[in-house]
């Protein structure tokens, strides 16, 4: 008797046989191996995958783009070539991080409470015990990749390759450690890269201020401001070069509300004349526009904030709001300018606010020493390469999306103040502040 087909088709009945077999031969390594092709001149073909999060799971573009590579080395197999795809793991430090803090808040604890050592064990033990699932989804998928080979970003090979890396570009000059204003989350308490942060446009409020004028303090600027909290750290309030209101006025002084230092009033384009009063206040330690102004202008950068968001101890900030969250630092201040008659008017106002895309926080833009590698010596010849039509983009239209950013692409904050993943290899001397960037861990003493 004929077996009866059945009425669903089951896929496990298939794959399942199909993958452990798969799995157990050595048809997805190199034929012949590395060795052997570069010693005879056999073709090569090789991939790395992106490393897929070690905490994640795959999603959509995981799997379009794991096929697609799939397709190619695939190709290539039975066409001769000894080829490889090389599996990994990325330790994903900030995500990772977070899973594992988030645990230890359902305990009571904090990192801090932990220290180093004993969080990077949590962190470890974590990762050892739900690591796997991406990969597990990858070979479910029937990823032809050479599984023996799998690594991990933080393997002891790849964190020396990584040291190596950084320590060479260092020698360089290709990497620095600098100075500069960047994305900081408050929660997280580290610098972000651009890409992790989200903007949406959400409902807020100007807030239009009087400052007085230094010399006739009866008559007064007004700014419109989103941020009234970061007026402490404002050091000029700019105006249009050709804006006819307030001509007159560049190159006098006005002063600080609530605070009492007088600052310049000076004259830039990049000021829109028809935002708020044409006037704006310029804070260059915490607006990214701001900072470029200040540089322009030559002005003092005044740093208001601590790693937390909060205002911070110092003479130069009026007692009582020392120490505050940046929120209720507004609600002072704005309370504290209306009572002193200071607050001309408060409208709605809806306007782009960026918040990081693992802890959802509002991101300070925060003037702090970080890494940065050096971008435009490394932009140049890739520029050349699609100037010249070795590379050609398909459609056409998108080079000039590509040279667009590449000719105004900025250096790379590489630092993150974060516990888990590859540390900077720079010691610091307490005494002198000297750096040391070395391969190997310098002795003490």
């Amino acid at each position: 008797m004929p077996r009866e087909l059945p009425k669903a088709y089951a896929p496990e009945a298939v794959e399942e046989p199909v993958l452990e077999k798969w799995l157990h031969s050595d048809v997805f390594r190199p034929h012949p191996s590395a060795e052997e092709a570069l010693k005879t001149g056999h073709p090569t073909y090789c991939i790395v995958i992106p490393p897929p999060n070690v905490t994640g799971t795959l999603h959509m573009g995981h799997a379009f783009t794991f096929t697609l590579q799939d397709i190619l080395i695939r190709r290539k197999r039975m066409q001769g070539y000894a080829t490889l795809w090389q599996p990994g793991t990325d330790h994903a430090g900030i995500a990772t991080q977070m899973v594992v803090e988030r645990m230890l808040e359902k305990e009571g604890l904090s990192r801090r409470d932990l220290g180093r050592e004993k969080f990077l064990e949590r962190v470890w033990a974590w990762k050892e015990h739900s690591g796997g699932t991406i990969v597990r989804q990858l070979k479910r998928m029937g990823a032809s990749c050479d599984w023996s080979r799998e690594r991990f970003t933080l393997d002891e090979g790849l964190s020396r390759a990584v040291r190596e890396v950084f320590v060479r570009l260092y020698e360089e000059g290709l990497i620095y450690r600098g100075q500069r204003l960047v994305n900081w989350d408050p929660v997280l308490e580290t610098a972000i890269s651009d890409l992790e942060v989200q903007h949406e446009e959400e409902d807020g409020h100007l807030w239009y201020i009087r400052y007085p004028l230094a010399d006739e303090p009866s008559q007064h600027l007004i700014v419109a401001t989103t941020r009234p909290e970061t007026m402490l750290g404002d050091v000029a309030v700019a105006v249009h070069p050709e804006d006819e209101r307030y001509r007159h006025l560049i190159g006098r002084e006005v002063i600080l509300p609530l605070v009492g230092r007088r600052i310049p009033v000076i004259a830039d384009e990049h000021v829109d004349p028809e935002f708020g009063t044409g006037c704006v206040k310029i804070t260059p330690a915490h607006d990214f526009n701001d900072y470029e102004i200040g540089r322009r202008h030559g002005l003092p950068m005044i740093n208001i904030f601590t790693p937390r968001a909060h205002i911070v101890d110092a003479d130069f900030i009026p007692a009582k709001y020392r120490g505050l969250d940046r929120y209720e630092a507004r609600e002072r201040i704005v309370a504290d300018l209306d009572a002193e008659g200071l607050l001309e008017k408060v409208e709605p106002h809806r306007h782009s606010v960026g918040r990081g895309d693992r802890s959802h926080a509002v991101i300070e833009p925060l003037l702090t020493d970080q890494w940065f590698v050096r971008i435009k010596p490394l932009a140049e010849p890739a520029i050349r390469a699609v100037e010249e039509g070795r590379i050609r983009f398909v459609p056409e239209f998108w080079a000039k999306t590509y040279f667009d950013w590449m000719h105004n692409i900025q250096d790379w904050c590489i630092s993150r103040q974060l516990w888990w993943g590859h540390r900077i290899p720079a010691w610091y001397c307490a005494d002198c502040g000297e750096i040391t960037v070395a391969r190997e861990d310098p002795e003490h003493d």
